[in-house]
């Protein structure tokens, strides 16, 4: 068959709705670790833990049911990074390279409108070991330059583990235990919960001389394996000790190229040397180290400071020496001017006393020094021209010039020079003018500024005028609304707490609503007067439109209906004279003023019309601008929900081709108007042409009602991209999409059943207008017409996670569990348990019962086959109701128990017979055994495994199969049938597959 003729066969199938019940269901979700990690137990509290070796990849499935298709998210407790960006594969959560500080709980968590979200969590344990470390101290007191004899030595190992690390010792070839040398000790402090392990030499011997050997180990938890280190002790250990080959300070100037050397004189092992800068994270990006040699090239002045030498070798404690690098330099040049303190004035006047300082940051401070001129000309100390210096180890220095009884001729320009002693920086000078214009300053702001009001997005000037010779700096902040200084002031806009000013000027761009508030500027005490700031305040009003809600929001109706509109104030300001309107389009239907009490405004559409669809919106506005409510009122339909629970959904009739059952509810189909049909699109995954039909409906679809349509003459292999887009009297609704993908996996566990005659149905229209019967398409259910109408048999291997429909007897005492040979941990119970599944594959999965703690002799763990119906109306041979059950089965292991196999039927009141049984090892293979069993009502198979006497006693089942007939082909181990033999035979097996079901299952 081409490929052209495939197509049109796939778009032939019938649309069956299952009427009566819907299959909306709450999430629930099951966290899945992969077969990479090292074990997964359960604790106490039923949580989970996942234990995994660190650099390996962490890899957990959220498993989740639910309908409609429930939204995953997970998160990490305390973390703040997005896992779901970072890490997120599907539902899949990969952390490649994992690290131990990627260690934690983990949650993932299930939303789907539902009922309340489902969270499970499982907590990561990633195992570690680092390398271990020896390090030599002796007793107190006693610590020698050398480690001399009748001495008391420690030897202290400490590694970094999860889980907590076991130490052994040697000396040499001899393994030291406790007792094993009575000049040995070995113990662990309490105070270190068994994170080091010490070796106490007591009064050093001869024979303790000699080289040790810590071994640590996490006894191969993950397949990790022991770490060890060596340290060999002698009469010449000795601790470290250092030395500078350098001056201290070291004082340089900018741009040069500096060496600091520091080398080990002493210490035994040889010491290691490193240079740190303390209070800092590194040294300069500029730096280069070697062994103990720090060179820094082109130094400025951020790289002044302390340098610390560092020596160890784990012998005593480190050895550290420190210098201190000094770049010379100076900066922050200031001056003030100080009027007569004895007089209640700011101003300088004739015949009293004026103080001019001069402030400057020298590095070194000892070699600042000052030097005063007057007009250019130098000026000396004398008894009206006092001039004194701070002492050079006070920091920054300050010089002052006291000018006693001011005369006329003392008005000039008064020039303060800062230099190095040694030179080699460049000078800095201040000048002072002193004359009848130098005046204290006034601040003032201007006429109609003290109070401004901007909207919001505005750029403002806040301006005070200031007066005065010489001209202070202008500080501006933020104060409390009544005035007082704020104990934590508001910042800045640039987050500062204060801003300096130069022109009185403070400019806010893009002013913000949180900008509003009250401004202070005030004159600064330095290059200025040294009196009293003076201030001035200013008001800043930022007004904004008004914020409302919704901003924007879909809304769906049906023709006919009558529903309300409402835009809600939040905020605004000015919050007065607040006006609205409502519009359709450019359609004006309303205005309206707002009242002082009014916090919303609504609209009501009595009954809607097809002219009435469309984009409402409503303005609410003020002095600053309009906020607006969007309200898009649309009659599409919502879009339908994939039903990704259909049991059996995929089968093959032919080797070449499948068949899908398409599932799937429709979202709040009561919102809008009836939905009259659907439009299927598909296409071949990375295929460009697209094949489209209508699908019609009939009557109104009810809440989570499930609809199905069949997609036949399927290619194999392919997967198919298919939408499907639901169509009202409005027109086209939303879209959903969904991937087909053929499984082997899926096709194994797939439920074949007798055919019925099947009704042709009416085809949908192609889009090129071909038709075609309805051929190979219908619903399995308990009432419906068979799945598959060629095949007579029931099969299940396990690959799946629904399990064909299998369930865990809620009346045993402990759960049968799924597996494969990779995801399976034995270190606990090893001698017992399958190594593969019957067929040999690692990765095939089977079902088994572990039998380790908490388990007790005895316990059943009970495992449910789906409900199979008997029909002898539709049987060939209403005179033999005879079907063959085969299964394989592995019971290996010294405590092995009991296998079970009962045959529960549900008439008037449910039975349950015994049909097959074994016990004890049957050794490390996988066996096959067959039953005939003779069914007269509905009925299940119960595979029970018994846990016997110890933790050896795994017992694994693989691919269960019914089918009608005897069975044939008997193995030679096979055990008889325990039911009785003479009972009618019926043709006929259908599985009661029924909606309902299949969501309990799940």
């Amino acid at each position: 068959m081409g490929l052209g003729v495939r197509l049109l066969w796939l778009l032939i199938g019938v649309l069956r709705a299952v009427r009566g019940q819907g299959v909306y269901a709450p999430p629930t979700v099951h966290i899945l670790p992969s077969a990479q990690g090292c074990a997964v137990e359960e604790e106490r509290d039923a949580e989970r833990v996942y234990t995994v070796r660190e650099g390996d990849t962490l890899e957990l499935q959220c498993l989740f049911t639910g309908h409609p298709r429930p939204q995953i998210r997970w998160t990490k407790a305390g973390a703040t990074d997005h896992l779901n960006d970072l890490y997120l594969h599907n539902e899949t959560l990969r952390i490649e390279n994992i690290s131990r500080h990627q260690g934690g709980r983990y949650y993932c968590k299930a939303e789907n409108r539902h009922g309340v979200p489902a969270i499970r969590s499982i907590r990561v344990e990633v195992y570690f070991l680092d390398d271990p470390v020896i390090t030599v101290h002796q007793s107190v007191g006693e610590a020698k330059e050398q480690f001399y004899f009748e001495r008391t030595v420690f030897l202290r190992c400490v590694a970094n583990s999860n889980p907590p690390v076991h130490y052994t010792w040697r000396r040499g070839r001899e393994a030291l235990t406790q007792g094993s040398d009575a000049g040995v000790e070995i113990y662990e402090p309490f105070f270190t919960q068994g994170e080091t392990k010490i070796l106490k030499l007591k009064n050093l011997r001869p024979q303790d001389y000699a080289t040790y050997t810590c071994i640590s180990s996490v006894r191969s938890v993950c397949g990790i394996e022991d770490k060890s280190t060596h340290f060999s002790l002698s009469n010449q250990t000795a601790p470290p000790s250092i030395k500078l080959l350098l001056e201290d300070p070291l004082v340089v100037n900018p741009g040069e190229t500096i060496t600091l050397v520091c080398v080990a004189s002493g210490g035994d092992p040889l010491p290691s040397l490193k240079w740190v800068r303390p209070g800092e994270e590194e040294l300069p990006k500029r730096s280069i180290v070697k062994r103990g040699t720090l060179t820094l090239t082109a130094v400025t002045l951020d790289d002044g400071g302390t340098y610390t030498c560092v020596a160890s070798n784990n012998v005593g404690n480190p050895a550290k020496r420190s210098t201190s690098i000094l770049v010379r330099g100076l900066r922050k040049g200031r001056f003030w001017i100080t009027p007569d303190p004895y007089h209640n004035d700011d101003n300088i006047q004739i015949g009293r006393e004026v103080k001019i300082s001069c402030q400057v940051e020298a590095t070194p401070p000892e070699e600042l020094q000052f030097s005063w001129l007057k007009n250019g000309r130098p000026l000396r100390s004398s008894e009206r021209m006092v001039i004194t210096h701070t002492d050079t180890d006070v920091s920054p220095g300050t010089t002052n010039l006291d000018i006693i009884d001011l005369k006329f001729t003392d008005f000039g320009t008064y020039t303060c020079v800062a230099s190095l002693r040694n030179g080699g920086i460049p000078e800095i000078s201040i000048d002072v003018n002193i004359s009848s214009t130098t005046v204290p300053p006034e601040l003032t702001v201007p006429r109609g500024r003290s109070h401004l009001v901007v909207q919001e997005g505005d750029t403002v000037d806040l301006q005070c005028l200031v007066s005065g010779k010489p001209k202070p700096i202008i500080l501006w902040s933020r104060v409390e609304e009544g005035g007082a200084a704020v104990a934590a002031p508001a910042l800045m806009q640039d987050g500062s707490d204060q801003v300096e000013s130069y022109d009185g000027v403070l400019r806010i761009t893009n002013v913000t609503r949180d900008m509003s508030g009250t401004y202070r500027c005030q004159t600064s005490q330095y290059n200025g007067f040294n009196v009293k700031p003076r201030e001035a305040l200013i008001q800043l009003v930022v007004q904004f439109p008004p914020v409302v809600e919704p901003v924007n929001i879909e809304i769906r109706q049906a023709l006919g209906r009558a529903f309300v509109l409402s835009c809600h104030l939040l905020r605004a300001h000015p919050a007065r004279l607040l006006r609205y309107e409502w519009k359709l389009g450019s359609r004006l239907l309303t205005v309206g003023q707002f009242t002082d009490q009014q916090g919303d405004t609504e609209y009501q559409v009595r009954a809607l019309n097809r002219e009435g669809y469309g984009e409402y919106t409503c303005d609410i506005t003020n002095e600053a601008g309009a906020g607006r409510c969007s309200f898009l009122v649309t009659g599409k339909a919502y879009a339908p929900e994939f039903y990704y629970d259909t049991y059996s959904s995929l089968w093959q009739n032919r080797p070449t081709v499948y068949s899908f059952k398409l599932q799937w509810t429709q979202m709040e189909p009561s919102a809008v108007d009836r939905i009259l049909a659907y439009r299927l699109s598909f296409k071949q995954v990375g295929q460009s042409r697209w094949w489209e039909q209508e699908i019609p409906i009939d009557g109104n679809i009810g809440v989570g009602e499930l609809l199905t349509y069949n997609l036949t003459e399927l290619v194999k292999p392919e997967s198919y991209l298919v939408r499907l887009t639901p169509i009202t009297r409005f027109g086209e609704g939303d879209v959903t999409e969904r991937i087909i993908t053929y499984s082997r996996g899926e096709r194994k566990r797939v439920l074949r059943c007798h055919r019925k005659p099947v009704r042709k149905l009416k085809t949908a229209k192609v889009k090129d207008e071909q038709k075609d019967e309805v051929r190979g398409a219908s619903l399995c259910r308990q009432d419906a017409t068979p799945v598959n109408p060629h095949l007579r048999e029931f099969q299940c291997g396990f690959e799946d996670e629904a399990l064909c429909l299998f369930s865990q007897d809620k009346s045993d005492v402990f759960d049968w569990t799924r597996h494969s040979a990779t995801t399976r941990d034995t270190k606990y119970t090893p001698n017992t348990g399958p190594s593969s599944d019957h067929t040999g594959s690692k990765q095939g999965f089977y079902m088994y019962i572990e039998t380790s703690r908490p388990r007790l002799e005895g316990d059943k763990a009970r495992l449910l086959s789906p409900t199979f119906n008997t029909n002898s109306k539709v049987s060939s041979n209403p005179h033999s109701p005879t079907y063959c059950l085969a299964f394989y089965y592995h019971m290996y292991g010294k405590h092995i128990g009991a296998l079970n196999v009962l045959l529960r039927q549900k008439g008037q009141t449910v039975t349950e017979v015994s049909v097959w049984s074994l016990t004890g090892n049957q050794g490390s293979r996988w066996m096959q055994a067959k039953v005939t069993i003779h069914p007269t009502t509905a009925f299940q198979i119960v595979m029970e495994g018994v846990r016997g006497p110890g933790i050896e006693g795994d017992i694994a089942i693989d691919d269960v199969s019914i089918e009608e007939g005897e069975c044939k082909d008997l193995p030679p181990n096979n055990l008889r049938s325990l039911a009785p033999p003479s009972l009618p035979h019926i043709w006929q097996l259908c599985v009661s597959v029924s909606v309902a079901l299949i969501g309990r299952q799940r």
